[in-house]
């Protein structure tokens, strides 16, 4: 038990000395560290050991998963949210529970020293709390990375499918890369957004950037068609180089009933036509 242990009572009765240590520990790094300053580290080491001392004297700990740890391991979850946004490595984010056990063991020692069984269950147990902890804060940043790199690919994903109105009444999406599951679905939904927003009864689907057409790529574009449709508009796809239109033909593909140019200015045409619009062109004097 940890009560059992002596780190209780470390924490309980030595926390400054034990904060001061600490940050000597921290401090040939943070020297050369610009991401966090001397007074927010200060401020965070000290906030982890008073949640930490609240948490041994809620009495006896049954080990690293306790309930009273809990409040422990929300607050290394906001530094490891904090410390992952800023750029810090997992070493480096984990290196900040670990750090705790040369100052730890420091005390212990001292104060065991007279009693080697008593010492090495004190730094056991010792160990088993912040190796715990560490393990947990290393987590937890991997947890936010994963939070942020998927919500960079969901903004890259609507950045690289803006949808443009081109007329009254005409929508535009050139796509630009490979069209996977994830994109042909960001494409469907913000197209029939915009159709929504806009009372639009044409988009037009540019894939003159689109490197390969393969079956998957073409069921995505009939889907996508398909649900334009639903909402009582009309698709037309522009873009299909020679490259792309032997391509479906090889593959057995059918677009049957979907009306295709070979280029956005050809679909804008079209698409002016069907609308009953005309552009007048004037020649220079």
């Amino acid at each position: 038990m940890l009560a059992q242990s002596g780190l209780t009572d470390l924490l309980r009765n030595q926390t400054k000395q034990l904060h001061a240590q600490w940050m000597a520990e921290l401090a040939a790094g943070l020297r050369a560290d610009s991401r966090i300053g001397a007074t927010e580290l200060s401020e965070q080491t000290g906030e982890f050991l008073r949640i930490l001392s609240e948490a041994a004297r809620e009495g006896v700990w049954d080990g690293p998963q306790s309930p009273q740890l809990r409040p422990v391991l929300s607050f290394l979850d906001e530094v490891s949210r904090s410390r992952a946004i800023r750029g810090f490595t997992p070493e480096e984010t984990a290196t900040f529970v670990f750090s705790l056990k040369r100052p730890v063991f420091d005390h212990l020692r001292r104060r065991f020293e007279a009693d080697p069984k008593t010492l090495a269950d004190a730094l056991w147990t010792a160990t088993e709390l912040i190796d715990s902890l560490g393990i947990h804060t290393f987590k937890a940043y991997q947890r936010t990375r994963e939070e942020v790199i998927n919500r960079q690919r969901t903004e890259m994903l609507e950045l690289s499918t803006p949808v443009v109105k081109l007329w009254e009444g005409i929508l535009a999406l050139p796509m630009i890369g490979t069209v996977d599951s994830a994109r042909a679905q960001t494409v469907m939904e913000s197209l029939l957004e915009r159709i929504i927003e806009t009372g639009s009864t044409i988009a037009i689907i540019d894939i003159t950037g689109v490197p390969t057409v393969d079956t998957l790529v073409a069921q995505h574009l009939l889907k996508t068609v398909a649900a334009i449709r639903l909402m009582g508009a009309e698709c037309i796809i522009s873009g299909i180089r020679p490259q792309i239109a032997q391509t479906i033909v090889q593959l057995g593909i059918t677009l049957e009933g979907v009306t295709t140019r070979a280029t956005l200015a050809d679909a804008l045409a079209l698409a002016l036509r069907r609308s009953g619009q005309t552009i007048a062109g004037t020649r220079p004097s």
